[in-house]
């Protein structure tokens, strides 16, 4: 039977979310006003590959236990071969579960291979279109691919978007500290919002940007991070051999990933944990994480990260740290500085 969460009355649009449930802690998202849970939930076509009921019964299941930013950012450009359904299913999916708009943040993804003459305003719309909603409270600039396109463009697109009452604020994805900082002074010189948020790879495994100088400045500076791929595609979890596309691998350090997962096993056992929840444990533990973004297909992979938040609370952040530094596959192999 399809449970729906325990809600307080709905708060106003465009506010943050209200829901009364076991409330995991919120972050700011930056310099927005924003709040969001440590946790948030992502959908790269996953909802397309599980049972409707399934889907409504985990989403439900996340929001009443205190989850409130969900992704939902495909590629979804019109005459996708083959075509994506899982944002259009996510807008049935929160109407059967119940759930206002008002009680989460919605988050999508804008892609700079469909930025033209009109800005991202018609891919936009057609991204809320699909996903049944009328704005989207963070949108996150897909990777920087282009060479063709002024920075200072985009930026402005961005805040008149925020004008129109289309986004509330932004960030990108993977993206270079200098370009960030590039995009921060644009904003700053035209005196509208610059990018709030980074979404990073940050693992036990894959640190040295995030963890690395030219970062560190940034967030000084107010930028928070959204880790993801945090359990490398499934092999820190434990599944070496992932039967679906795994992200791309800088520093060619996969095979070192793959070699460390009997020994990153060992010491959840001696945590009293599993290696799943040590991975997305220690990402909460950077002082500039927002939230930690987890992609799942059962209600039981929502719940066991939940208890990854416990498990900082239980051991502590700097001893979380000093367990997992061995594992930390990317140190002197890739550049802070880089892409």
């Amino acid at each position: 039977m399809t449970t729906t969460p325990t809600r307080a009355p709905a708060a106003a649009p465009g506010t943050t979310p209200t829901i009364t449930s076991t409330a995991l802690p919120r972050r700011p998202i930056g310099t927005s006003g924003i709040e969001a849970s440590v946790l948030s939930l992502g959908s790269w076509h996953t909802y397309d590959r599980m049972d409707f009921a399934d889907a409504v019964d985990m989403v439900a299941f996340a929001v009443e236990h205190g989850i409130t930013l969900f992704d939902v950012g495909v590629y979804g450009f019109r005459g996708m071969q083959p075509p994506v359904f899982t944002d259009v299913l996510f807008s049935a999916i929160v109407r059967a579960a119940r759930i206002p708009r008002e009680d989460y943040l919605l988050s999508e993804k804008l892609w700079l291979e469909g930025f033209g003459d009109d800005g991202f305003r018609p891919q936009l719309e057609h991204a809320l279109f699909r996903v049944g909603s009328e704005y989207a409270d963070l949108v996150i600039l897909g990777d920087l691919r282009r060479d063709d396109i002024d920075l200072r463009d985009l930026v402005v697109d961005l805040a008149a978007l925020a004008d129109a009452g289309l986004i509330r604020a932004w960030g990108v994805n993977n993206w270079s500290a200098a370009n960030i900082r590039r995009l921060s002074d644009i904003a700053a010189a035209e005196g509208v919002a610059g990018p709030q948020i980074a979404q990073l790879k940050y693992s036990v495994a894959r640190r040295s940007i995030p963890d690395g100088e030219p970062f560190a400045r940034l967030f000084a500076d107010g930028l928070t991070m959204q880790a993801s791929d945090v359990m490398e595609g499934g092999i820190l979890a434990g599944n070496v051999t992932p039967g679906r596309e795994v992200g791309r691998d800088p520093g060619s350090i996969r095979e070192r990933i793959v070699a460390d997962v009997p020994a990153f096993a060992a010491v959840a056992d001696d945590l009293g944990t599993t290696p799943a929840q040590l991975a997305v444990a220690f990402t909460l533990t950077h002082p500039a994480t927002t939230t930690t973004l987890f992609g799942a297909s059962r209600l039981e992979q929502v719940q066991q990260n939940l208890d990854a938040v416990a498990l900082v609370e239980r051991v502590g952040a700097a001893e979380l740290r000093a367990r997992v530094e061995p594992f930390w596959a990317d140190k002197g192999v890739v550049d802070p500085a880089g892409p």
